[in-house]
């Protein structure tokens, strides 16, 4: 079975050991390691709930890992619970910044399983056994001093190491805080643009004005505008022509007459005005 390159304390310590032989030897319980090189050397595990009794494997006995154990081969070495207690350790230290107060502490550790090294710890903030709480990695390189149950380093805060797994709250303010930048980006993009929109209105207002003074007054002309909202002078409006008159209107000026009336007032002489008692029919 193939070992990944690194792996997780705590993944290793969650599952419970397994030898060749078939024979449960207990889950993890205790981080062998060496602190002043910061190497994993081993584990220890617990063969029964009861008793002082203790098993110590060393991770180049690791041969494989199963979904809840790892696969050891040969015997473990065995031990009891006060020899296990003096051993050095870093896991569960307190972090502390550069003024000396404590800031977090140290929960968990990547290791490389080919040498055991330890490529950087995971620090939680609060207590380290509430599930889904944030992890923060911390290189080797940023520890200061290391004595039992503290390390210090010079760091300001936790928000001076990078993020590795974030809780729920974390991410909600993580969130919280990129959507209040990108909130403040567009409303200072808004503005820049508003003002130079005001900014080229009062300067086209300014010209034309300046271009209503300088024109003369003239009766007939008014002033235009343009496609591009820049003022232009019309012509002034001419007269329009009358329409031509036809010839068909000619022939209805002599309708406040008779028409049975001649034209010709020579005609008109020789007639005699209509007695009452002719009859117009006859």
């Amino acid at each position: 079975m193939t070992l990944p390159e690194q792996l997780l304390l705590s993944d290793l310590l969650r599952r419970r050991v397994r030898c060749q032989a078939g024979i449960d030897h207990g889950a993890g319980v205790l981080a062998w390691m060496h602190p002043p090189v910061h190497r994993l050397l081993g584990w220890i595990s617990k063969p029964s709930a009861f008793g002082e009794r203790r098993q110590a494997w060393r991770l180049d006995q690791l041969r494989g890992l199963a979904e809840l154990e790892a696969l050891v081969q040969g015997e473990g070495a065995d031990t009891d619970l006060t020899t296990c207690e003096r051993l050095p350790t870093l896991m569960e230290a307190s972090l502390l910044d550069r003024r000396g107060d404590p800031i977090g502490t140290l929960a968990d550790a990547a290791v490389e399983l080919r040498t055991g090294r330890i490529l950087h710890y995971l620090i939680s903030r609060s207590d380290p056994r509430l599930p889904g709480s944030s992890r923060w990695r911390l290189s080797p390189e940023r520890i200061v001093d290391q004595q039992p149950g503290q390390v210090s380093t010079g760091l300001s805060g936790l928000d001076d190491l990078p993020l590795a797994r974030a809780s729920v709250r974390q991410e909600f303010l993580r969130r919280s805080r990129r959507w209040r930048d990108q909130v403040q980006e567009e409303t200072s993009r808004l503005r820049d643009q508003f003002q130079q929109a005001g900014d080229r209105f009062e300067e086209r207002f300014s010209e034309r004005l300046e271009g209503w003074l300088e024109e003369p007054d003239e009766p007939d002309a008014e002033p235009g505008w343009d496609r591009y909202g820049e003022p232009v002078a019309r012509q002034p409006r001419r007269p329009e022509p009358p329409e031509p008159r036809s010839e068909a209107w000619d022939d209805w000026d002599g309708w406040d007459e008779d028409p049975m009336e001649p034209h010709d007032p020579r005609e008109r002489r020789g007639r005699r005005p209509p007695a009452e008692d002719d009859d117009p029919w006859v």
